[in-house]
């Protein structure tokens, strides 16, 4: 019996697969074992037909009972990545070919013709193996990008089978991939389709944008139609600061697990920005389905998650937005297993003051009744608004400043803020394993947000007057931090606190 190594998919977590053959005399029997997905069953057929055109001979040639074994056997195996493991397993046990199989991880899905395609998940798997000491992956060509993220291992990039087994009985020559050069690669800079500058006026939602990025917090934008919402949501990324390596480390897992990564973009150096419809289901939303895949909240994470026409999705999809917003994770539950996703991502909602459109509007007319209106407003619930950092109003743009050319902030110069405010946030938390200020918890939020005496009476009266909850109290607080920040200030000032202030909604006010 040979053991060859290979790994499984559970969450966004990679965990090592045990792939065993066995050959006894008896009936010709081909079986796969261990907890298989239609998928595995099927790779039968592509196991043979690849060995055949390799030039050796497949299973259905031996007069012997062939059984694969995948260990451990409790654990679904889901997909096509284990054709090369289970391929390799099978030719060393009926003595075709002869290799150490230790020390050594196999990845890919075999072609007909014996060539190897890409897998998902690739980056997990390697990373697993590296905590695991494992030094030697073997991968498909196809997923070298996103492999070559992690260092002191060696990661080989197969094109077909028959060039593989030539490596493995020393025949052949295959160069480990080189270490990724994160500098390299951002010196060819991130460019962005929408640029502050381009937006005209707005520029009590622009600081407010600002704000949100500098400190990660979660903002509704409410105005009529045109008057710049998406757009404005649309021209965040471009003021939000690089992603660490750490981040765009996380980033690309999630989006390797999720079968994402293009050939051509196999790293994440954008901060994500998804804009799901409105439409959207649930699963589709916050994870899950039969395979446990992670949603968009979790895709995501470290980004921008876009909604429009905020009051049109459906309300138990709505609520469900409650958790993640508030701890930052995800957990989807199913009947043999649970997973927890990340997902702290900043909400960017946008919707209209009321179905038609125009209410409130200095220049149209709004043709809905009271009742339509408080109808239409209510679809999002309070405790939904509770977890809202930053109400701003988006109104329409004369035609004044539409034709000025004077630009009133572009995205590099507020960039430029934002990192200012981000690195004294990732100063301020370096012992606190958070790296913003919408992360704080109470006990942080005590520690880092204490109020002089006017800031204290400011608040006070905020909190008797506009009926705060405790986390509304609390959220105002974080952002007041974030406000100081941006001005580069160790104290909370009451003008601080009556800025954020000026962002709660205007019904409370």
């Amino acid at each position: 019996m040979n053991k060859v190594f290979s790994a499984a998919i559970s969450g966004l977590e990679a965990e090592l697969i045990e792939v065993e053959a066995d050959l006894t005399s008896g009936l010709r029997f081909f079986a796969i074992v261990g907890l298989p997905d239609k998928s595995v069953e099927e790779s039968k057929e592509r196991i043979a037909a690849a060995i055949k055109n390799s030039g050796l001979e497949p299973p259905q040639k031996h007069n012997k009972r062939v059984i694969i074994n995948l260990a451990p056997a409790d654990l679904k195996k889901e997909g096509s990545a284990y054709d090369l493991p289970i391929a390799l397993s099978f030719l060393l046990s009926s003595e075709q070919i002869n290799f150490d199989p230790k020390d050594k991880i196999f990845i890919g899905e075999l072609a007909l013709d014996g060539g190897i395609r890409r897998a998902n998940g690739v980056l997990p798997i390697c990373l697993m193996a590296k905590q695991m000491g494992i030094t030697n992956v073997f991968i498909p060509k196809g997923n070298s990008n996103e492999a070559r993220l992690v260092k002191d291992i060696n990661i080989f990039p197969i094109e077909s089978l028959a060039e593989l087994i030539g490596f493995l009985e020393k025949r052949t020559e295959i160069k480990p991939l080189e270490q990724f050069d994160i500098e390299k690669e951002i010196i060819e800079m991130l460019s962005y389709p929408v640029d502050m500058a381009y937006i005209k006026g707005q520029l009590n939602a622009k600081r407010a944008l600002e704000i949100a990025a500098s400190g990660s917090h979660n903002v509704l934008m409410v105005g009529p139609p045109g008057s710049g919402k998406t757009l404005l949501a649309k021209a965040i990324p471009s003021i939000l600061p690089q992603m660490t390596w750490e981040e765009t480390l996380e980033v690309t897992k999630i989006y390797s697990v999720s079968g994402k990564l293009s050939h051509k973009k196999s790293l994440i150096l954008h901060r994500p920005f998804r804009s799901p419809h409105h439409s959207a289901s649930e699963a589709s939303l916050i994870g899950g389905g039969s395979l446990a895949r992670p949603g968009e909240i979790t895709l995501a994470h470290r980004g921008v998650l876009f909604i429009d026409e905020f009051p049109e999705i459906h309300r138990d999809v709505l609520e469900s937005l409650r958790q993640p917003m508030e701890d930052g994770t995800v957990s989807v539950a199913r009947a043999k297993a649970s997973y927890t996703f990340p997902a702290r991502f900043i909400l960017v909602a946008a919707m209209n003051p009321c179905p038609c459109g125009y209410y409130n509007d200095p220049e149209k007319q709004c043709t809905c009744n009271q009742n339509q209106i408080n109808k239409y407003q209510r679809k999002i619930s309070g405790p939904i608004m509770d977890r809202i950092d930053l109400y701003v109003e988006v109104p329409h743009v004369k035609y004044e400043k539409l034709i000025d050319e004077k630009i009133d902030g572009s995205s590099e110069e507020i960039r430029k803020n934002v990192e200012k405010a981000r690195k004294i946030q990732l100063q301020r938390f370096k012992n606190d394993n958070i790296i913003n200020n919408s992360e704080m918890n109470i006990p942080l939020i005590k520690k880092y947000c204490q109020l002089d005496e006017t800031g204290s009476k400011l608040m006070k009266n905020a909190v008797n007057n506009l009926h705060l909850s405790a986390r509304g109290y609390h959220r105002i607080l974080k952002l007041a931090r974030t406000i100081a920040d941006l001005e580069e200030s160790s104290d909370i000032s009451s003008q601080h606190i009556a800025e954020a202030l000026q962002y709660r909604p205007k019904n409370e006010l």
